[in-house]
């Protein structure tokens, strides 16, 4: 267990299921003493509405969150090599941080968190595999972090 760094990117595919979440869950968690933001490669979706809900029930909330890229991000002055840590929730995602951070000294770690999207046929079962990726989260972040901080 380790203390919290100033700052964590979280990065996976498309910045509207994983990356989101572990953001909102962080900050719920571990209040704003870290600066923790979330980035996608690409950024074509917006958040994903079962992210939104599993994250509800734990009274984290998403649906205010805009998606965005790694190559937005650095033209909105959110330079990556400000952030302490970068966590890959995603092979591609820990390729591309890899792949940018190259020039500075940054921690990349990835985290092996299922992709939801696409599984379950009804919206009963696709919630539960949702709430499987969000628990998946929590796992790491508690491994990482220690027990959350902040009351939840």
């Amino acid at each position: 267990m380790k203390e919290l760094p100033q700052s964590v990117l979280f990065c996976c595919d498309h910045n509207s299921v994983r990356s989101p979440m572990a953001e909102g869950i962080m900050k719920k968690f571990y209040g704003t003493g870290t600066y923790v933001q979330s980035a996608g490669v690409k950024n074509d979706m917006e958040i994903d509405g079962f992210s939104i809900a599993v994250c509800q029930e734990i009274d984290v909330e998403l649906s205010r969150h805009r998606s965005r890229s790694f190559d937005e991000m650095e033209r909105w002055g959110d330079d990556l090599s400000s952030f302490d840590l970068v966590v890959a929730l995603s092979p591609a995602s820990q390729r591309r941080a890899l792949e940018l951070t190259r020039f500075f000294h940054l921690d990349v770690e990835y985290w092996p968190i299922m992709d939801p999207t696409g599984l379950g046929e009804t919206r009963e079962a696709k919630l539960d595999i949702y709430r499987q990726t969000r628990d998946q989260i929590i796992q790491h972040l508690k491994n990482r972090w220690g027990e959350p901080t902040e009351r939840t």
